[in-house]
């Protein structure tokens, strides 16, 4: 599939996908969407890619959220029909946010404006890295328009619920700094390296053995609403998952014990 709205270069094994619509703040419209629900597809069956990072082209925005342009073409029966079909399928209208079942590490460099769905899209990563510039909100509400891509699913999960629903219910916007100390970024950079900084962290990750990265962030996300019983089995059944495969725990452990560096095949998979 060839890609108008974003683009997407692998470079060893970290995939940068660019929301790149500069023009309108990088703002996602449904051609987007279905640009981003092949890319993000793309990243999740590459055996050779092990990490993403999302990033905004342009210097002023990660993405400032739907496009309202093509959300006030929405009227009539028709285009309202295709868009409930796309809503309801979760391969559909920003169906890609929906996405619980990649298992590689996701890093967002949000490089500015990060609101509405661009905020959603922001949560889908593991790790969120922010430059100085970068703002971040609710602010579809002002437009009453709903959160329906998951920023209500995982903002309270990232923030706690608190300051979830205070975001959410006022429609404040936040700077960088106020997005670091309530949680909702991990790091806050220069603007001229938060890119860089996330390829770093990104090269730094596939140095690691894959394995156990994926076992642990497939843990962490079938986890979410089980009781800890139920985590803690998931968590024994990774353990136990593990040492069927003999090659990925001997090997560690035996390097460790050994006081030398581990050699992986195939990375650890």
């Amino acid at each position: 599939m060839s890609y108008a709205s974003i683009r997407y270069v692998k470079r060893e094994h970290v995939v940068t996908i660019t929301l790149d619509r500069p023009a309108v703040h990088n703002c996602i419209d449904r051609a987007m969407c279905a640009e981003l629900q092949h890319a993000w597809k793309a990243f999740r069956d590459d055996d050779d890619a092990f990490v993403a990072i999302v990033t905004g082209a342009g210097a002023r925005a990660f993405s400032a959220g739907w496009d309202l342009n093509d959300a006030a073409a929405l009227t009539g029966v028709g285009p309202y029909d295709r868009f409930r079909v796309d809503v309801y399928n979760s391969e559909g209208y920003c169906g890609y946010t929906r996405r619980v079942d990649i298992f590689k590490p996701i890093i967002a460099a949000v490089n500015g404006f990060c609101f509405a769905a661009g905020l959603e899209t922001a949560l889908l990563a593991d790790i969120r890295i922010a430059a100085a510039r970068a703002e971040f909100g609710c602010l579809e509400r002002r437009w009453n328009i709903v959160a329906g891509d998951g920023l209500t699913a995982r903002l309270p999960l990232v923030v706690g619920f608190a300051r979830a629903m205070e975001l959410l219910l006022t429609g404040r916007q936040i700077g960088s700094e106020e997005a670091l100390r309530i949680g909702l970024v991990s790091e806050v950079v220069p603007d001229d390296r938060v890119l860089a900084r996330a390829e770093e962290l990104a090269r730094s990750i596939c140095e690691l053995p894959q394995g156990a990265i994926r076992s642990d962030k497939e843990c962490v996300l079938r986890g979410v609403g089980r009781t800890l019983e139920e985590r803690l089995r998931l968590e024994a059944e990774a353990v136990l998952s593990m040492f069927l495969r003999r090659d990925r725990h001997t090997l560690g452990a035996g390097a460790f014990v050994g006081k030398e560096p581990p050699r992986w095949e195939h990375h650890g998979l």
